[in-house]
């Protein structure tokens, strides 16, 4: 694999080799133009950065983007995960499902995402995150909102659908706004910040399904209630992400002029770029033959099945060793808190050792343990409750690891273009996944499912093999993209000083290193980029 990955690449990255050399380092009036938004305040020229230069930036940055980021991504959560707890509280019965209508129709929020995804991808890049995000977050309360007026399979259906083409641009947007906002040590941590309201917004949707599931009305069923509070507190958060959120460094109100140039300058080590809004089809062509996108998207793929059980059946299946529809509810949020924790733990482990690859795979061993118990009370004569949910609390293992898989891809990516493409593509395996893992779950195999939990065991073991294909595949680019530079004149070897804790000016005492930085270019046209695992 490793002869063919070079060759492949050597095909693309050494055409017109000298001419596109010369021209990176003399940045042209259309690269300006058309290009990464910062070369219009940095240019050329090089900013000197102290260590609590660094840290003021960062700390700005946290205040007034990633606070946004947490809280629209707890809410994205909340209104997706709240119909679990809709169908505890009646839904089911209330809406007359019968059948799979209620798992096809958990599904349709997946559905809509994948179809979005080539739409979705052109929009991030093309729509300032300003607005996009203002108009996403107010829609999809909408379709929440109106998914307590459905009471009928077709109703449930369409809004269900509503919700996901809204919430599609999601997780792509977070990600690529993280990746242009925060050097590739700091990315881990606040993936993980946002990201880990998996865990915040599953008890929240606990207690609040506990609390508002108590309310009796002749007129508007409890489930109903849930869906109506949690999808207008969506809508009257819109207006204050268009207030407060900046589309990039570039346009940030919050930075002055030499604070935009200190927070560029200590982006260049990432060597992806800080923003544009140029849609490039030559990036999502590099996408497409890229080895790596289809691991990232198997390993997505995979673990979204889990995701999609425990997110579509974890309350039903807590119900169902047992326990009353109050008490499936509260047991649910140690679940909720794991998912939390283990969320910022691993994505604390990658940041520390500054490995991914290992963390990811360890994450996952839990769950296959976890499942394993499942499925062994599950054919038991004799059923424990504590085993099985025991069990069931090791899967929220698995939340770990998609956050490591988006600060893994943005890392691993460059070019405005080809990173929207690429995360619009762990969008898209992350919908298939929500669409397959419920559809592993028949109710004829109530009350244990115990041929849903065999196929999600296997699931998971086959993970754990693709993380260690993704690695070789990294360590191979790493070979050519060493090789490449080293045709160009420059040292083979570079330190990569976007992983290092502290700041680090990248390039120090080499004039030849740097240059490539804020130019629009993909991780394959650049020289300097080094792949991380």
């Amino acid at each position: 694999m490793s002869s063919h990955l070079e060759e492949e690449i050597k095909q693309d990255v050494y055409h017109n080799e000298a001419g596109d050399h010369h021209h990176q380092i003399h940045h042209s009036q259309n690269e300006v133009q058309h290009g990464d938004h910062a070369l219009k305040i940095l240019g050329d020229e090089r900013i000197e950065l102290t260590e609590e230069d660094d840290r003021h930036i960062r700390r700005k940055t946290d205040k007034y983007i990633l606070s946004i980021l947490v809280w629209v991504y707890f809410l994205q959560i909340l209104d997706k995960s709240v119909l679990g707890y809709g169908n505890v509280f009646g839904l089911s019965t209330d809406a007359h499902l019968v059948g799979n209508q209620y798992s096809l129709m958990a599904t349709m929020n997946a559905i809509a995402q994948l179809a979005w995804q080539p739409f979705s991808s052109y929009l991030i890049v093309c729509v300032p995150s300003r607005y996009l995000m203002t108009i996403l977050v107010f829609c999809w309360g909408a379709a929440q909102a109106c998914m307590a007026a459905s009471t009928s399979f077709g109703g449930l259906v369409a809004t269900r659908f509503l919700l996901g083409l809204f919430e599609a641009g999601c997780l792509p947007l977070f990600s690529l706004i993280t990746s242009q906002w925060y050097r590739r040590s700091e990315q881990p941590i606040r993936v993980a910040a946002w990201y880990s309201t998996n865990g915040l917004a599953t008890m929240f949707a606990s207690i609040l399904s506990f609390g508002l599931g108590h309310i009796t009305s002749t007129s508007v069923h409890a489930w109903q209630i849930i869906f109506i509070f949690v999808g207008i507190m969506t809508c009257l958060t819109a207006p204050f992400v268009y207030w407060l959120v900046d589309s990039d460094v570039a346009s940030a109100r919050f930075f002055d002029e030499r604070e935009k140039a200190m927070a560029i300058e200590r982006l260049r080590a990432n060597q992806t770029g800080t923003g544009s809004n140029e849609f490039k089809w030559a990036h999502v062509w590099e996408m497409f033959y890229d080895v790596k996108s289809y691991l990232f998207l198997a390993m997505t793929l995979l673990l979204n099945i889990g995701a999609a059980v425990t997110n579509a059946f974890g309350p039903t299946l807590i119900a169902n060793f047992g326990f009353d529809k109050y008490v499936t509810a509260l047991l649910n949020m140690p679940f909720g808190a794991l998912q939390f924790i283990c969320i910022l733990v691993a994505s604390y482990a990658a940041a520390k050792w500054k490995f991914k690859a290992p963390v990811l795979a360890a994450f996952m061993v839990p769950v296959v343990a976890g499942l394993a118990m499942l499925y062994a009370e599950g054919i038991s004569s004799t059923f424990r409750q504590p085993v099985a949910l025991t069990g069931y609390y090791l899967l929220a293992f698995l939340f770990g690891g998609n956050p490591l898989i988006v600060s893994w891809m943005v890392a691993n990516t460059a070019g405005q273009t080809k990173k929207s493409a690429v995360m619009s593509l762990f969008n898209a395996g992350s919908a298939a996944g929500n669409i397959i893992g419920p559809l592993l779950f028949d109710s004829k195999d109530k009350p244990h499912y115990i041929p849903g939990v065999k196929a999600t065991l296997g699931v998971f073991c086959a993970l754990i093999g693709v993380i260690g294909i993704q690695v070789f595949v990294l360590l191979s680019l790493n070979k050519v993209r060493q090789k490449q530079r080293v045709a160009n004149g420059k040292p083979a070897v570079i330190v990569d000083t976007s992983m290092q804790d502290k700041y680090q000016a990248y390039g120090s005492g080499n004039d030849v290193l740097g240059q490539n930085a804020l130019l629009d270019l993909t991780d394959y046209k650049n020289d300097e980029f080094v792949y991380v695992y």
